[in-house]
């Protein structure tokens, strides 16, 4: 078991906010360095949009040895219930009733991990036993891949199943990362949607350090696209649905990890080329905001109007992809877990979008910012609500 009282203040954010059963409005990670926190501990957090079918189960997932010479992959579903089986000994997915156990859609090697670590488990992988922790936001890219399993399937990871192999596995973020980006290049890489949601973000942290992890399936399918940039200890950021890293510098290995294949495929299909300079990441792969200009980007200004208001930065953009935002930010103050929990439930009190201002129609009589979708046989209303975190 994992003691709670052993975790830091970085996992006890994360899982706070991570569990709460209260709907979210968006996929929203934030993430502080050391020396920008007001105890010194890094810290994370992750708001799980599951759009009222995400299974919203904490799972302790114990260490464990193994004598068997592969691991099962599985695919992942991100309803209720997200696994049903009793190969991984996890007792909160035995079936129930008529369940059926699933099936494995590949095998990789267990190698010399024939231990694995303790961690705890929601969607995602969240934090092990040695403090790996995990924060997920989903992104669009512009290229995507179908599971093994489904028709005309090539790649054999998803998200869920690398954190959980980087749960296993890791001992530090930077192990995490690459053991991840290695993963996915060998064996291919899927994401969550068909269109939007081909893309996956991750902010991957260890008690001293923050790492920005982005990935995508490569144009075959059958591999993967991947990138990594260390956020300095002084940092506070917002991950809010959309890739964030910029220019790569592939010679600076201590800041910096990424794929071959992220140079390779851009110059492959002309997009870049070594006498343009460093590779700009979102430029080149991002296919930008899901739904609507804001979605992402107002979320991203919000967290650096709280965090760093000093910064004036401005709320109107021509489109994210341009790069209006930083990857990080100097906050004005040092941050702590009640400022995360405050930023939060931010909607924009206070400013020309406050989702709950007087005389805002929307929010009712009484000044709610909560925005609802339609309901069954309601029509559909054109527009669309401000994002809030």
């Amino acid at each position: 078991m994992i003691s709670l009282k052993a975790l830091s203040a970085q996992a006890l954010a994360f899982l706070y906010i991570a569990t709460t059963t209260q709907v979210v409005n968006g996929c929203t990670v934030f993430y502080v360095g050391k020396d920008a926190t007001t105890d010194g501990s890094v810290m994370i957090t992750h708001s799980n949009d599951g759009e009222f079918d995400t299974d919203p189960r904490l799972v302790n997932v114990p260490a464990r040895r193994t004598t068997s010479a592969t691991r099962p992959i599985y695919f992942s579903p991100e309803s209720y219930p997200r696994h049903v089986g009793t190969t991984r000994q996890i007792p909160e997915y035995y079936p129930i009733g008529d369940q059926v156990e699933f099936e494995p859609i590949g095998f990789i090697p267990v190698g010399s991990s024939s231990s694995t670590y303790a961690y705890l488990e929601q969607t995602y992988g969240a934090v092990n036993e040695h403090q790996v922790g995990i924060g997920e936001s989903t992104c669009s890219a512009i290229f995507g891949a179908i599971p093994l399993g489904a028709p005309n399937g090539t790649a054999l990871l998803s998200i869920d199943e690398l954190t959980r192999i980087a749960m296993e596995r890791s001992t530090t973020a930077r192990q995490a990362v690459q053991l991840m980006g290695g993963l996915a290049v060998e064996y291919g890489f899927y994401g969550a949607g068909a269109s939007e949601g081909t893309g996956e973000a991750l902010v991957v942290s260890d008690p001293t350090e923050v790492w920005m992890f982005h990935i995508l399936p490569d144009p075959t399918g059958t591999s993967a696209i991947w990138a990594a940039q260390l956020i300095p200890s002084t940092g506070f950021g917002v991950l809010a649905n959309m890739f964030v890293l910029r220019e790569l510098d592939p010679q600076n290995t201590s800041e910096f990890l990424m794929s071959e294949s992220v140079h390779a495929v851009a110059q492959e299909y002309g997009w870049w080329h070594p006498s343009d300079g460093l590779l700009d990441f979102t430029q080149i792969y991002s296919d930008g905001e899901y739904s609507h200009q804001y979605y992402s980007g107002r979320r991203m200004w919000g967290a650096y109007h709280l965090a760093a208001p000093s910064l004036s930065l401005s709320p109107v953009y021509d489109d994210l992809i341009s790069s209006p935002y930083p990857l990080f930010v100097t906050p004005d103050g040092l941050i702590g877990l009640t400022d995360l929990f405050r930023f939060h439930r931010y909607t924009y009190q206070n400013t020309p979008y406050d989702l709950g201002a007087v005389g805002n129609l929307a929010a009712g009589p009484f000044g709610s910012p909560n925005r609802w979708n339609k309901g069954i046989n309601e029509p559909e209303v054109g527009g669309h609500w401000e994002r809030s975190i």
